[in-house]
């Protein structure tokens, strides 16, 4: 480990120690599992599955331009932090939190302040934007924003309000940093406008947000809501509104989801219908309660996801980076044996072309007799066979290897995981071509990441009994009948 990864997870530790012990516990688990991926060569010396992840909790705000994202946000942290209005007002992502301290009033920081802190989820950022879109990672102010607010409403959580979508956010660069976002939060609002619920407004955000949260196996996390919802008062019927967008939605390939219609109370229209109007309210309230109750468990769930993030290390390695190394190295073992054959068939017949050459009897070239008779020849001709024999199996396997190589990817998955580094750290010189495993494999490494896997059993008990009762050790004991006396009877 070098220094700057230690210094990282060393404040990562401090910030634990004070903020959340129950998490401070899980790190040596992950650093048990940074060493078994390591010396496969899925992750290198500068890296740390603890920097892969957020320790913070997070909540992500995503959706259509004007789909009132920056009201909500506003509402929820008690103060305008996101400037509002009917056209696109931010092109950035922007990231808010709390900030402590006597200096009054919300600041807001380039996102450089955001690409430098390895505090933040967006740590290096700009590596990734420029692996995506080259020449983009210096442009990293284009691109996100730090901003900072004093109320309470918003403490251990962090913000991130996103950009609409449009044509011009199909930049590859602005995707990376959406599904980036997507797989680190806690909980993901995703907005729609009741103004335009037609499909064709909705496109991009149904194409780029729902039909790939429609695959994930975390699903559960996303809120889908309807906001603005109070425009649609004035119709014969406002519940088909409703209807069309869900309808879009599963079009999209969405089939099962949380749906909330909502609207801001003091940017609403006058509902004159006061029955109406009642039926409106009581369905905010409902729904913008739900919501604040899912934004309130946000820490629970992060807890969780931190420890159930090693678990998913866990199955990812077995289920399907050993399989893919284990494919990776057959073909490269069978694509090297094949040339070593050649040069095999090669070296017989340049033997037997020199046997002819110098008149050798080619049934006696190599017996015990010739041999006795041409010891030179022979050690030249052993030599000379053994030297291209080399030079041919050493050239075969750096031949072949970056061919394989090239078929694997050197980020793969929710880790991340650096496949072709770790092929190709197995088709080293030194390292036997017999061994069918990938490098760093074998009975003790499976020994240790059954190891790591209890441990996070362990966790999530630890979690179920500070959130859970399970074993129902909190409840008092049944009292104990004295005597004869008998139980009463229901009446």
């Amino acid at each position: 480990m070098n220094q700057s990864l230690s210094t990282r997870l060393g404040r990562l530790e401090t910030h634990l120690k004070a903020e959340n012990p129950v998490l401070l516990e899980v790190l040596p688990t992950y650093y048990k599992a940074d060493k078994l991926l390591r010396r496969m060569g899925l992750i290198d010396k500068q890296t740390s599955l603890a920097s892969r992840i957020s320790w913070w909790p997070l909540i992500a705000v995503m959706g259509t331009f004007s789909s009132g994202k920056s009201t909500f946000i506003n509402s929820f942290v008690g103060e305008k932090v996101q400037d509002t209005g009917n056209q696109a007002v931010d092109d950035k992502f922007t990231v808010i939190c709390h900030r402590s301290g006597d200096q009054a009033g919300n600041r807001t920081l380039p996102g450089t302040a955001l690409d430098a802190d390895p505090r933040f989820p967006f740590f290096r950022i700009s590596g990734e934007i420029e692996k995506v879109a080259k020449g983009e990672g210096k442009h990293i102010e284009s691109y996100l924003q730090l901003r900072t607010t004093q109320t309470p409403a918003i403490e251990n959580k962090i913000i991130i309000d996103s950009p609409g979508f449009d044509a011009d956010d199909q930049r590859r660069s602005t995707l990376r940093i959406t599904d980036h976002i997507i797989d680190l939060s806690d909980l993901v609002l995703v907005f729609f406008d009741a103004r335009h619920p037609e499909p064709g407004a909705m496109q991009d955000t149904l194409e780029h947000l729902v039909s790939r949260i429609a695959k994930r196996t975390d699903a559960s996390k996303f809120l889908y809501v309807l906001n603005q919802i109070d425009t649609a008062a004035a119709e014969d019927n406002p519940e088909d509104i409703t209807g069309a967008w869900q309808r879009a939605l599963a079009h999209a390939g969405l089939s099962a989801g949380q749906f909330f219609t909502i609207y801001d109370e003091n940017a609403a229209v006058t509902i004159k219908d006061h029955a109406r109007e009642k039926r409106f309210r009581e369905k905010r309230d409902t729904d913008m309660a739900r919501i604040r109750a899912r934004i309130d468990e946000v820490e629970l769930h992060r807890n969780y996801r931190i420890v159930s993030f090693l678990e998913t290390m866990a199955k990812e390695l077995e289920h399907d980076v050993l399989p893919r190394l284990e494919t990776a190295r057959d073909r490269w073992r069978r694509g090297v044996g094949l040339i070593d054959l050649a040069a095999l068939v090669a070296v017989i017949a340049a033997t037997g072309g020199l046997a002819y050459a110098f008149g050798w009897p080619l049934a006696d070239i190599l017996t015990l007799d010739w041999l006795a008779g041409h010891r030179i020849e022979a050690v030249a001709i052993g030599v000379a066979a053994l030297v291209m024999a080399a030079a041919v199996h050493v050239w075969a396997r750096a031949v072949v290897a970056r061919r394989v190589a090239r078929s694997l990817p050197e980020a793969d998955g929710e880790l991340e995981l650096n496949l072709r580094a770790a092929f190709l750290k197995g088709t080293e010189i030194w390292r036997p071509i017999l061994r069918a495993r990938p490098v760093g494999w074998g009975r003790r490494a499976a020994a240790r990441l059954h190891a790591i896997r209890d441990t996070v059993a362990g966790h999530i008990q630890n979690l179920n009994d500070r959130y859970a009762d399970p074993s129902v050790k909190s409840r008092p004991p049944e009292p104990v009948a004295q005597g004869n006396e008998e139980p009463a009877k229901d009446v």
